[in-house]
């Protein structure tokens, strides 16, 4: 049996890529992948006809043509939280550096070379007053978007002696259950932004949150004199509106992990090199994460943290000869439409499990015995089938685990 040809595209945290046993064949060259793990390169879909999945090392996954891979059967990953430590770290490690002007006092103390010890006391303490800042004790934080970094960014918001606003029209149940029931959950933006002091962001990219954060609907509810902070992803924020906030005195500052030309250069602006996930804990947790899921969907058609295909996870039982999985449109019939053809060709169903995510549906279904190529050939056929697999277990040897 073949082992399954991975490609790797960006530097994946060898952590991660050496939990590949020797089912897995593992290249930054593979020229023909069933799976892919990358970071944060883009991913051009019609270079690699034998794709079954992407495993993103990160969150977001704006580099990767969702909806084509979805079209195409192909399963996409994200590896949500597990640079959330990462990323809240330096949040707040930015925000200090804003408000006690840091860095500033940092490039007047280098200018002080070549002094002998009482001129640089001297110097000290009559310019030190230049660079007085300010606490974030007692100030209103408000988080948009609660999941796992915007809970993680909300929590350490109240170890700072912040109150602290939260909202998400959408929250996950999972994130809010870690959320502190200290923080308020705000009924609209309106009421978020209308006291916050620090505004931090930390949503997805998508067609709903680009431009997110732009005058109307957003920082029209800003009070004077507020700092916002973007963690999430660039465009998320409207650039130009977010200029002209500056310039009205509506916003003080901007603290953003995306340098851009119209960013660069402007005091009001705190810059950093997008490093919100650039840690050594972050990069491997996020290869382990990626490579965890990419491992248990080739071998047994599990799908955690999937993007876009809805989540499944069944074990199969020792007596189960295939695992059979079907990826459909989610339409009516489906269930019943696989299981007479399976049916109609004597084969034994031990165990039929369906999700579906309101576009997509994934089935799973354990086969007392082997699924021929015709067979498999038939299902896919069906109106509504984009992609058929069909795992030997045994083969496969699902002791060897995920």
């Amino acid at each position: 049996m073949q082992p399954f040809r991975i490609k790797t595209i960006n530097a994946i945290a060898m952590e991660g890529l050496a939990l590949f046993n020797d089912r897995f064949a593992v290249s930054p060259d593979e020229p023909s992948p069933e799976g892919i793990v990358v970071r944060s390169s883009k991913v051009d879909l019609a270079e690699f006809p034998d794709l079954l999945a992407i495993a993103r090392a990160g969150a977001g996954v704006n580099n990767i043509p969702v909806d084509e891979a979805s079209e195409r059967g192909i399963c996409v990953f994200n590896t949500p939280g597990a640079n959330a430590n990462a990323v809240v770290e330096l949040v707040y490690t930015s925000l200090g550096i804003w408000l006690r002007n840091v860095e500033k006092s940092i490039d007047f103390c280098q200018k002080l070379v070549g002094m002998n010890d009482d001129e640089i006391n001297r110097e000290v303490e009559a310019r030190k007053k230049k660079f007085k800042g300010e606490e974030m004790a007692g100030k209103t934080m408000a988080v948009f978007g609660l999941g796992k970094i915007g809970v993680g960014v909300a929590n350490a918001a109240l170890h700072h002696g912040m109150r602290v606003l939260g909202f998400d029209p959408f929250p996950a149940l999972d994130n809010i259950h870690n959320l502190s029931p200290d923080v308020i959950l705000a009924r609209s933006r309106k009421e978020a932004l209308a006291e916050a002091d620090f505004i931090s962001v930390h949503m997805p990219l998508n067609k709903n949150t680009r431009g997110y954060v732009t005058e109307k609907n957003f920082l029209e509810f800003v009070k004077d004199g507020a700092i916002l902070i973007n963690y999430a992803r660039g465009p998320i924020v409207d650039e130009d509106a977010v200029l002209e906030a500056l310039n009205t005195g509506r916003l003080r500052g901007h603290i953003s992990d995306f340098p851009s030309v119209k960013f660069l250069g402007d005091e009001r602006i705190l810059v950093t090199p997008h490093l919100g996930a650039s840690t050594s804990e972050s990069e491997e947790n996020c290869a382990t994460m990626a490579v965890r899921e990419l491992k248990n969907y080739l071998q047994f058609g599990n799908i955690v943290h999937s993007v876009n295909f809805p989540n499944i996870e069944t074990i199969p039982t020792v007596d189960v000869h295939t695992r059979l999985t079907v990826i459909n449109r989610d339409q009516p019939g489906m269930i019943g439409l696989i299981s007479n053809l399976l049916g109609n060709e004597h084969i034994n169903i031990m165990n039929y499990t369906n999700k579906s995510n309101g576009t997509l549906g994934y089935n799973i279904i354990d086969c007392a015995g082997p699924v021929s190529a015709e067979v498999q050939e038939k299902i896919s056929q069906q109106d509504g089938v984009l992609r058929v697999r069909v795992i030997p277990l045994e083969i496969h040897g699902r002791r060897e685990g995920a």
